[in-house]
Protein backbone atom coordinates (compact mmCIF):
# COMPACT_ATOMS: atom_id res chain seq x y z
CA UNK A 1 0.00 0.00 0.00
CA UNK A 2 2.90 2.40 1.03
CA UNK A 3 4.44 1.72 -2.37
CA UNK A 4 1.14 2.12 -4.71
CA UNK A 5 1.00 5.25 -2.37
CA UNK A 6 4.27 6.77 -3.30
CA UNK A 7 3.38 6.13 -7.11
CA UNK A 8 0.20 7.95 -6.77
CA UNK A 9 2.12 11.15 -4.98
CA UNK A 10 4.56 10.70 -7.77
CA UNK A 11 2.69 10.64 -10.42
CA UNK A 12 0.42 13.45 -9.12
CA UNK A 13 3.68 15.54 -9.14
CA UNK A 14 4.37 14.69 -12.68
CA UNK A 15 1.11 15.80 -14.21
CA UNK A 16 1.45 19.10 -12.18
CA UNK A 17 4.92 19.58 -13.47
CA UNK A 18 3.97 18.62 -17.26
CA UNK A 19 0.71 20.93 -16.94
CA UNK A 20 2.49 23.97 -15.68
CA UNK A 21 5.28 23.02 -18.27
CA UNK A 22 2.65 23.11 -20.93
CA UNK A 23 1.18 26.17 -20.01
CA UNK A 24 5.07 27.66 -19.76
CA UNK A 25 5.44 26.53 -23.13
CA UNK A 26 3.05 28.14 -24.82
CA UNK A 27 3.59 31.37 -23.16
CA UNK A 28 6.78 31.54 -24.08
CA UNK A 29 6.62 30.93 -27.50
CA UNK A 30 4.38 34.06 -28.04
CA UNK A 31 7.39 35.92 -26.78
CA UNK A 32 4.60 38.58 -24.99
CA UNK A 33 6.51 38.92 -21.84
CA UNK A 34 10.17 38.85 -20.69
CA UNK A 35 11.17 34.45 -19.82
CA UNK A 36 12.20 34.16 -16.24
CA UNK A 37 15.99 32.43 -16.39
CA UNK A 38 17.12 31.40 -12.91
CA UNK A 39 20.26 29.88 -12.66
CA UNK A 40 20.84 27.45 -9.96
CA UNK A 41 24.53 26.98 -8.97
CA UNK A 42 25.94 23.57 -8.18
CA UNK A 43 29.37 22.28 -6.24
CA UNK A 44 29.70 19.22 -8.44
CA UNK A 45 32.95 18.40 -7.23
CA UNK A 46 32.41 19.98 -3.42
CA UNK A 47 35.57 21.83 -3.81
CA UNK A 48 36.64 24.83 -1.26
CA UNK A 49 37.84 26.81 -4.88
CA UNK A 50 34.09 25.83 -6.54
CA UNK A 51 32.71 27.01 -3.43
CA UNK A 52 34.08 30.53 -3.64
CA UNK A 53 33.31 30.70 -7.37
CA UNK A 54 29.80 30.35 -6.15
CA UNK A 55 29.70 33.06 -3.74
CA UNK A 56 31.26 35.61 -6.70
CA UNK A 57 28.33 34.83 -8.60
CA UNK A 58 25.43 37.39 -8.92
CA UNK A 59 22.87 38.07 -11.26
CA UNK A 60 25.26 41.04 -13.07
CA UNK A 61 27.45 37.82 -13.91
CA UNK A 62 25.06 36.60 -16.37
CA UNK A 63 24.45 40.07 -18.29
CA UNK A 64 26.01 39.50 -21.79
CA UNK A 65 23.17 36.29 -22.01
CA UNK A 66 20.81 38.88 -21.60
CA UNK A 67 22.11 41.14 -24.42
CA UNK A 68 23.21 38.39 -26.67
CA UNK A 69 19.31 37.50 -26.44
CA UNK A 70 17.96 41.29 -26.45
CA UNK A 71 19.95 41.65 -29.66
CA UNK A 72 19.59 38.34 -31.63
CA UNK A 73 15.92 38.90 -30.93
CA UNK A 74 15.57 42.49 -32.25
CA UNK A 75 17.64 40.98 -35.20
CA UNK A 76 14.24 38.82 -35.74
CA UNK A 77 11.57 41.48 -34.93
CA UNK A 78 11.05 40.66 -31.59
CA UNK A 79 10.14 43.98 -29.51
CA UNK A 80 10.50 43.21 -26.15
CA UNK A 81 12.63 45.23 -24.12
CA UNK A 82 14.30 42.15 -22.49
CA UNK A 83 13.37 38.88 -23.61
CA UNK A 84 15.17 36.99 -20.89
CA UNK A 85 15.19 38.10 -17.26
CA UNK A 86 18.16 35.73 -15.55
CA UNK A 87 19.20 35.38 -12.21
CA UNK A 88 21.19 33.63 -9.94
CA UNK A 89 19.28 30.92 -7.63
CA UNK A 90 20.09 29.57 -4.41
CA UNK A 91 22.75 26.95 -4.02
CA UNK A 92 21.41 23.56 -4.67
CA UNK A 93 23.00 21.11 -2.63
CA UNK A 94 22.19 17.68 -4.66
CA UNK A 95 23.41 16.38 -7.92
CA UNK A 96 20.85 15.57 -10.56
CA UNK A 97 20.48 11.89 -11.48
CA UNK A 98 22.59 10.78 -13.98
CA UNK A 99 21.44 10.56 -17.85
CA UNK A 100 21.75 7.31 -19.00
CA UNK A 101 25.01 7.12 -21.76
CA UNK A 102 23.80 4.96 -24.73
CA UNK A 103 20.78 4.22 -22.81
CA UNK A 104 17.40 2.57 -24.59
CA UNK A 105 14.64 5.04 -24.71
CA UNK A 106 12.32 3.51 -21.94
CA UNK A 107 16.02 4.80 -19.84
CA UNK A 108 16.01 8.04 -21.27
CA UNK A 109 12.32 8.44 -20.22
CA UNK A 110 12.69 7.06 -17.01
CA UNK A 111 15.90 9.75 -16.54
CA UNK A 112 14.09 12.50 -17.51
CA UNK A 113 11.10 11.85 -15.61
CA UNK A 114 13.60 11.66 -12.96
CA UNK A 115 15.43 14.67 -13.71
CA UNK A 116 11.61 16.80 -13.70
CA UNK A 117 11.23 15.31 -9.82
CA UNK A 118 14.24 16.40 -9.37
CA UNK A 119 14.08 19.71 -10.35
CA UNK A 120 10.36 19.83 -9.12
CA UNK A 121 12.30 19.64 -5.22
CA UNK A 122 15.03 21.53 -5.99
CA UNK A 123 14.26 24.67 -8.24
CA UNK A 124 12.46 26.93 -6.46
CA UNK A 125 13.43 31.08 -5.83
CA UNK A 126 12.69 33.26 -3.34
CA UNK A 127 11.18 36.03 -5.12
CA UNK A 128 10.32 34.83 -9.14
CA UNK A 129 8.43 32.05 -10.47
CA UNK A 130 11.10 30.38 -12.76
CA UNK A 131 10.10 29.99 -16.28
CA UNK A 132 13.20 27.79 -17.38
CA UNK A 133 15.91 26.09 -14.72
CA UNK A 134 19.39 26.07 -15.76
CA UNK A 135 21.44 24.07 -13.30
CA UNK A 136 25.10 25.25 -13.85
CA UNK A 137 26.92 21.53 -12.61
CA UNK A 138 30.10 23.62 -11.51
CA UNK A 139 34.04 21.34 -11.66
CA UNK A 140 36.94 23.28 -10.54
CA UNK A 141 40.06 22.98 -13.16
CA UNK A 142 42.10 21.19 -10.76
CA UNK A 143 39.48 18.35 -9.97
CA UNK A 144 38.23 17.96 -13.31
CA UNK A 145 40.22 18.58 -16.61
CA UNK A 146 37.61 17.65 -19.12
CA UNK A 147 33.89 18.20 -18.68
CA UNK A 148 31.00 16.08 -20.01
CA UNK A 149 28.13 17.24 -22.78
CA UNK A 150 25.34 19.66 -21.12
CA UNK A 151 21.58 19.22 -22.04
CA UNK A 152 18.99 21.33 -22.22
CA UNK A 153 15.12 19.52 -21.80
CA UNK A 154 12.43 21.38 -23.79
CA UNK A 155 10.04 18.93 -21.64
CA UNK A 156 10.41 20.41 -18.24
CA UNK A 157 12.55 23.77 -19.34
CA UNK A 158 14.83 22.47 -17.70
CA UNK A 159 19.03 22.37 -18.57
CA UNK A 160 21.68 20.75 -16.88
CA UNK A 161 25.03 23.06 -17.72
CA UNK A 162 28.47 21.80 -17.41
CA UNK A 163 31.02 24.64 -15.93
CA UNK A 164 34.15 25.26 -15.03
CA UNK A 165 34.66 27.45 -11.73
CA UNK A 166 36.86 29.75 -12.61
CA UNK A 167 36.44 33.72 -13.19
CA UNK A 168 37.98 33.73 -16.47
CA UNK A 169 35.85 31.04 -17.25
CA UNK A 170 32.46 32.48 -17.02
CA UNK A 171 32.15 34.26 -20.71
CA UNK A 172 32.50 30.64 -22.09
CA UNK A 173 30.45 29.55 -19.46
CA UNK A 174 27.78 32.16 -20.48
CA UNK A 175 28.29 30.45 -23.74
CA UNK A 176 27.16 26.97 -22.86
CA UNK A 177 24.35 28.14 -20.44
CA UNK A 178 22.78 30.17 -23.13
CA UNK A 179 23.11 26.99 -25.71
CA UNK A 180 21.02 25.17 -23.37
CA UNK A 181 17.96 27.34 -22.72
CA UNK A 182 17.57 28.05 -25.85
CA UNK A 183 17.64 24.35 -26.27
CA UNK A 184 14.71 23.95 -23.57
CA UNK A 185 13.24 26.84 -25.90
CA UNK A 186 13.07 24.09 -28.49
CA UNK A 187 16.46 24.86 -30.68
CA UNK A 188 17.95 21.76 -32.04
CA UNK A 189 21.90 20.92 -32.40
CA UNK A 190 23.67 21.93 -35.38
CA UNK A 191 26.88 20.69 -35.43
CA UNK A 192 27.91 16.63 -35.92
CA UNK A 193 28.35 14.54 -32.96
CA UNK A 194 30.68 12.65 -33.89
CA UNK A 195 33.14 14.92 -34.71
CA UNK A 196 31.54 18.21 -32.98
CA UNK A 197 32.23 20.10 -36.20
CA UNK A 198 29.36 22.83 -37.30
CA UNK A 199 26.66 21.63 -39.83
CA UNK A 200 26.70 23.30 -43.50
CA UNK A 201 24.44 25.59 -43.37
CA UNK A 202 22.20 25.47 -40.10
CA UNK A 203 24.99 25.44 -38.14
CA UNK A 204 26.78 28.17 -40.16
CA UNK A 205 26.55 31.56 -38.55
CA UNK A 206 27.39 33.35 -42.01
CA UNK A 207 26.54 30.16 -44.85
CA UNK A 208 25.79 32.80 -47.98
CA UNK A 209 29.37 34.91 -47.27
CA UNK A 210 32.23 34.37 -50.01
CA UNK A 211 34.50 33.22 -49.35
CA UNK A 212 32.57 30.74 -47.21
CA UNK A 213 35.95 30.36 -44.66
CA UNK A 214 36.98 31.42 -42.37
CA UNK A 215 33.57 32.31 -41.06
CA UNK A 216 34.02 35.07 -38.11
CA UNK A 217 30.90 33.81 -35.83
CA UNK A 218 29.54 31.15 -34.46
CA UNK A 219 25.93 29.95 -34.77
CA UNK A 220 24.44 29.55 -31.36
CA UNK A 221 23.79 25.61 -31.84
CA UNK A 222 26.69 24.75 -34.17
CA UNK A 223 28.52 25.87 -31.06
CA UNK A 224 32.03 26.53 -33.09
CA UNK A 225 33.47 28.92 -35.53
CA UNK A 226 33.94 26.88 -38.70
CA UNK A 227 37.61 28.12 -40.27
CA UNK A 228 37.72 25.51 -43.04
CA UNK A 229 35.68 22.37 -44.18
CA UNK A 230 36.97 20.44 -41.42
CA UNK A 231 37.84 22.54 -39.10
CA UNK A 232 36.73 24.76 -36.33
CA UNK A 233 37.20 26.75 -33.09
CA UNK A 234 35.35 27.58 -29.80
CA UNK A 235 33.90 30.84 -29.62
CA UNK A 236 35.55 32.52 -26.24
CA UNK A 237 32.23 35.17 -25.85
CA UNK A 238 28.63 35.48 -26.98
CA UNK A 239 29.94 38.39 -29.22
CA UNK A 240 31.37 35.85 -31.36
CA UNK A 241 28.31 34.19 -31.55
CA UNK A 242 24.57 34.41 -33.54
CA UNK A 243 21.29 32.89 -34.06
CA UNK A 244 20.63 31.65 -36.61
CA UNK A 245 17.25 31.26 -39.45
CA UNK A 246 16.55 27.82 -38.72
CA UNK A 247 17.51 28.11 -35.18
CA UNK A 248 15.08 31.62 -34.67
CA UNK A 249 12.39 29.14 -35.96
CA UNK A 250 12.95 26.75 -33.45
CA UNK A 251 12.08 29.22 -30.67
CA UNK A 252 9.58 31.10 -31.98
CA UNK A 253 11.27 34.45 -33.54
CA UNK A 254 10.23 33.52 -36.93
Amino acid sequence: MAKKIRVAILLFVLLTVAVGTWQARVRISSWKRALNVVVFPVNADGTGETEAYIRSLDDESFDSIRTFVRNEARHYGISLLNPVDIFIGPKVGAMPPTAPVGGSAPRVMLWSLQLRFWAWRHGEHPILKPDVRIYALLYHPSTTQRLGHSVGLQKGLIGLAKLFAVPHMTAENNIVITHELLHTLGATDKYDLSNNQPVYPSGYAEPDIEPLYPQQFAEIMGARIAVSNDMSVAPRTLDAVLVGPETAREIGWR
